[in-house]
């Protein structure tokens, strides 16, 4: 059976956790807890690591939202539910998807929807409406999915239409 740490060997750890990537509050919280200590002695190991910065709810807030956008193809409403469900702010999370840049934005955007309409074909409306749910699950506003495949289908119209 493994010991338990000691509350210095625990805040070593999480230091070290910290300083290797970026971590909210709320997964350190977790896994101090896990370890057995008690929410009070987690809360002054977590007010030592803001306090030092090690941890930054704000900075991990605006690491998640673009590291989301750019590499999980995540549209801003999923990653709202992804950082409400790690018990960040409102305020935090705004300031988050603010920093997401609108051009990395619109990259996943239509790379996600190119590399979905690629199986479907969008003259039918079943297709369409799959491509606008699997776009929705994705986080992606209405306004700018709708837009989107208009943009498309028209492109492939016109396409079509010079052959």
């Amino acid at each position: 059976m493994k010991r338990k740490p000691t509350a210095d060997e625990m805040l070593v750890r999480m230091a070290g956790l910290c300083a290797g990537a970026e971590q909210c509050a709320a997964d350190i919280r977790q896994k101090i807890l896990k370890q057995g200590f008690s929410s009070a002695e987690a809360g002054k190991m977590i007010e030592y690591l803001t306090v030092n910065k090690y941890i930054d709810d704000a900075r991990y807030a605006r690491a998640y939202a673009v590291d989301k956008v750019r590499f999980s193809g995540w549209g801003r409403m999923k990653v709202r539910m992804g950082l409400r469900a790690k018990g960040l702010s409102d305020s935090v999370i705004a300031q988050a998807l603010d920093y997401i840049p609108d051009m990395d934005y619109s990259k996943t955007l239509q790379k996600v929807l190119i590399a979905k309409s690629r199986n479907l074909d969008l003259t039918e409306i079943k297709d369409r409406q799959k491509l606008y749910r699997h776009l929705a699950s994705r986080g992606f506003e209405s306004q700018l999915i709708i837009s989107a495949m208009r943009n498309l289908v028209n492109v492939q119209r016109d396409e079509s239409g010079k052959k």
